[in-house]
């Protein structure tokens, strides 16, 4: 205040009429900052009146997205600890040596023997079976499998053997079964191209592993005995030990349904790999049908192994030789090659 005293005696009159004059001005953009300052902080309408949320929204920013990009940055994923060390990459020699390690051994010297596939076409009367049974067996012939039905054409089976040997004697076998008068021819189809299928049914527990002792110990108690068998079924039973019993006994039925649709859950997934068929389901069983090629069926009793097979049922194989595809394009530029071959010259021909 002072200070303002000393300056406004020390200027002179004429500037101070100056400044009077202009005060005005300044006065009037003050009030003007003023009324935009209070009208910029005013409190924003309430959202239950819709009128002035309509009046004063302003349309968002094209560049809102971008903004809120900026300011909320992507997370990274965490990085991996420090103890982490990638698979080493095997050399040459090791990739080599790993391969050997897993090839499987070559077969023994026992299986090496060849398999054959024998197609016999037979009369449909009593007595060819056993016929040709017989001159297998005196070959000294284990039969691996033998199928016999009727055909499409009357008083007419087809038989498909298989067995295994040396060449030499299946061939003089093959001779020996062609030789019988019911017997109209016998087909070799070893090293052809066949179509092979074989028919299981199969009879699996779905209690698991440690009950299907239990469950065939209970299924022969349940069949009807002779009376020379039954001593031999006493001591069946007194050979059964308490720890199966106990197993039986200390399972709750909640348990039991859980466990029981785990494994039909499990049999029926890989039923469905090996394209089968659930045939029939029980309280504590699940039987099964695949129609497949030999090997496949010994692969899928192998796999069910584990689960527990009660009974099991193969009918054997049958073959069918694969038709050969032609190639009728193929058929048409041979003709006509030798259409163009079998010409005559006519200068070749003797005069007259």
């Amino acid at each position: 205040m002072w200070t303002s005293r000393l300056l406004a005696a020390s200027t002179p009159r004429t500037t101070l009429i100056a400044s009077a004059a202009r005060t005005p001005r300044v006065a009037c953009s003050i009030n003007s900052i003023r009324q935009v300052t209070s009208t910029t902080t005013t409190p924003s309408p309430s959202p239950s009146s819709p009128s002035s949320s309509s009046t004063n929204t302003a349309p968002a920013s094209s560049t809102s997205a971008i903004t809120y990009k900026r300011a909320h940055p992507q997370k990274h994923h965490p990085t991996l600890s420090s103890y982490y060390r990638p698979p080493p990459q095997p050399s040459a020699e090791e990739a080599v040596s790993n391969i050997l390690y897993n090839t499987p051994p070559p077969p023994a010297i026992a299986q090496q023997r060849q398999k054959h596939i024998f197609n016999c076409l037979v009369q449909n009367e009593p007595g060819v079976l056993s016929r040709v049974s017989g001159i297998l067996a005196g070959r000294g012939f284990n039969i691996d499998s033998l199928v016999v039905a009727r055909t499409e054409v009357a008083d007419l089976s087809r038989m498909t053997i298989v067995l295994r040997g040396e060449c030499e004697v299946v061939e003089q076998a093959r001779r020996q079964l062609e030789d019988l008068v019911p017997v109209w021819a016998v087909l070799d189809y070893t090293g052809h191209k066949v179509i092979q299928r074989e028919l299981l049914l199969v009879k699996v527990s779905i209690l698991g592993p440690e009950h299907v002792l239990a469950q065939m110990k209970s299924r022969r108690t349940s069949l009807p005995s002779a009376t020379d068998l039954r001593s031999i079924q006493q001591q069946q039973r007194e050979q059964w030990t308490s720890e199966d019993e106990h197993q039986l006994e200390i399972m709750s039925p909640s348990n039991a349904l859980r466990q029981t649709h785990d494994h039909l859950h499990a049999l029926t997934e890989l039923t469905d790999l090996f394209k089968g068929k659930v045939v029939d389901v029980s309280s504590d069983c699940i039987s099964l049908e695949l129609s497949a090629k030999p090997d496949r069926v010994d692969a899928f009793l192998k796999l069910l192994q584990p689960f527990g097979i009660l009974e099991a049922a193969r009918s054997g194989m049958m073959a069918m030789p694969r038709s050969l595809i032609h190639d009728r394009s193929e058929n048409a530029e041979d003709e006509s090659v030798e259409d163009v071959g079998s010409g005559v010259d006519a200068s070749m021909l003797p005069p007259g």
